[in-house]
C-alpha cells in the first residue's frame, strides 16, 4: 500500500514465505535497471552475533544510497530471530528487534522502498503487534497437516500451480497428493510441475491414478498406498499395492508401523463418534464437537501438541475428517482386531524374514477376505 513505509510478508511456513517474498521484489523492482539500487540481506541467525550482523548490514543498505541517484529497493530475507526460539528470547536478540523496529519507523518511503521476510513469528510479541499497525502486511497460513496448520492454504497452493501450468487437479487426486508428500510445500509445488509437464502442452486433468503412478510416498516409515488401499478395504488394491512394495525391495517392519499408527488414529476416532463426542459436520468432523473432547480428554492425553499417532487430538482435523470416511463401516471390535494381526504379522516376520511378503498377504487377507 502507498501509504505503508515498508512492506513485510510473515508466517510459519518459510518456502511459502520467501516464494511470496521473492514475487513480491520482483515487483518492487520493476523497472529498476540499476542493479546497486536493488539489494539483498540475509536475516538467518543461529545467534545473538548472527542476530546483530544482520541487522548491521540491514542498516547499511537502508542508509546507503544509490551511486546514481534513483530510489533504492531493499529486501531483509529470511529472517528467523522473531521466533519463540532461545536466540529470538534472547536479551541481546531483543535489543536488536528494537533497534530494527527503529530503523524501519524512520525510513523516507521516497528514497528507499523496503520488504521484510520472516519465518518462523511470535506474534505474541510487541514487535509484531507494531507491524500490523505500521506496515504494508502479510501473513501467510501454515499449509500443512499440523493442528494448527490450515490445510485450505495448501489446496490453494496446488490449484495455484496447477493454473500456472494450465492444467486442472480432481478433488481425489488433490487429497491423495497432499498425502503423498507429506503435506511438505516444497515437494507439492515440485510434483505439481512433474504432473503438469507429464500431461504436456495441451494441458488436461491430473486424475488421482496419475498421481499414484508418478507421485512417489514421500517421508520416512509411511508407505502411503498399502496403507490407503488396505483402509479402503480393496482387499485387490491392497494385494497389488504390497506386490510393488516389495518388489521396490522395501521392508515389512516400516509398513506395519504405518498400519498401525492409523489403526490406533481410527480407533480413537471410532470410540468418540460411536460415543457422541465428536460429530461429523458438512465439511468433515465437527470443529466445536473436537476442541469440546480434548478438554474433556486432557488429563489422560496432556497438553501436548507434538504430533502422536497415541493421541487424537494432536492431529490436524482436516486429516481426521478425511479419516473418519473408513470408520462408518467398521465396528471397534474389527479394528482391534487389525492391530491384533498387525502385532502377529510383526511377530511373524521376526521368525520368517524371508517371508516377509507371503506374511503380509496372508494378514490382508485375514482382516479383509470378509469385507
Amino acid at each position: 500500500m502507498a501509504d505503508k513505509p515498508f512492506t513485510f510478508i510473515g508466517g510459519a511456513d518459510d518456502f511459502l514465505v520467501e516464494r511470496a517474498g521473492k514475487e513480491r521484489f520482483a515487483r518492487m523492482t520493476e523497472g529498476v535497471e540499476d542493479d546497486l539500487a536493488k539489494e539483498i540481506v540475509d536475516g538467518y541467525a543461529n545467534n545473538v552475533g548472527e542476530v546483530e550482523k544482520a541487522v548491521n548490514q540491514f542498516v547499511q543498505a537502508v542508509d546507503t544510497l544509490p551511486m546514481f541517484g534513483g530510489k533504492k529497493v531493499v529486501w531483509f530475507k529470511s529472517v528467523c530471530f522473531l521466533a519463540d526460539s532461545v536466540t529470538g528470547r534472547a536479551e541481546g536478540t531483543l535489543k536488536q528487534v528494537e533497534r530494527l523496529q527503529e530503523v524501519l519507523g524512520r525510513l523516507d518511503p521516497a528514497s528507499v522502498s523496503v520488504l521484510v521476510t520472516a519465518s518462523p513469528v511470535d506474534r505474541r510479541r510487541s514487535f509484531p503487534k507494531w507491524l500490523e499497525k505500521t506496515a504494508d502486511i502479510q501473513w501467510l497460513a501454515a499449509a500443512g497437516t499440523g493442528r494448527n496448520d490450515d490445510p485450505r492454504a495448501l489446496e490453494d497452493l496446488v490449484r495455484r500451480e496447477c493454473a500456472a501450468f494450465g492444467v486442472e487437479i480432481a478433488p481425489n487426486a488433490l487429497a491423495l497428493l497432499t498425502a503423498k508428500v507429506n503435506a511438505n510445500t516444497r515437494l507439492v509445488v515440485e510434483e505439481v510441475r512433474k504432473l503438469a509437464t507429464y500431461l504436456g502442452k495441451e494441458g488436461g486433468v491430473i486424475e488421482e491414478a496419475l498421481v499414484a503412478e508418478l507421485v512417489p510416498d514421500f517421508g520416512e516409515g509411511d508407505f502411503f498406498e498399502a496403507a490407503e488401499a488396505f483402509f479402503s478395504r480393496d482387499l485387490a488394491w491392497t494385494l497389488d499395492a504390497l506386490r510393488r512394495h516389495f518388489f521396490a525391495g522395501h521392508d515389512a517392519r516400516g509398513l506395519i508401523t504405518t498400519l498401525q499408527n492409523r489403526n490406533r488414529i481410527l480407533i480413537q476416532l471410532k470410540t468418540l463418534l460411536d460415543a457422541g463426542e465428536i460429530r461429523m459436520g458438512y465439511r468433515g468432523l465437527d470443529k466445536t464437537t473436537f476442541e469440546q473432547a480434548a478438554r474433556a480428554h486432557r488429563e489422560a492425553f496432556g497438553d501436548s501438541e507434538t504430533k502422536s499417532h497415541f493421541n487424537v487430538f494432536t492431529q490436524n482435523l482436516w486429516y481426521l475428517g478425511k479419516l473418519s470416511d473408513g470408520v462408518k463401516g467398521l465396528t471397534l471390535r474389527r479394528l482391534i482386531d487389525h492391530q491384533t494381526e498387525f502385532i502377529r504379522a510383526f511377530e511373524r516376520i521376526l521368525t520368517h524374514p524371508n517371508e516377509q511378503e507371503e506374511v503380509m498377504r496372508e494378514t490382508a487377507i485375514r482382516c479383509l477376505g470378509e469385507s
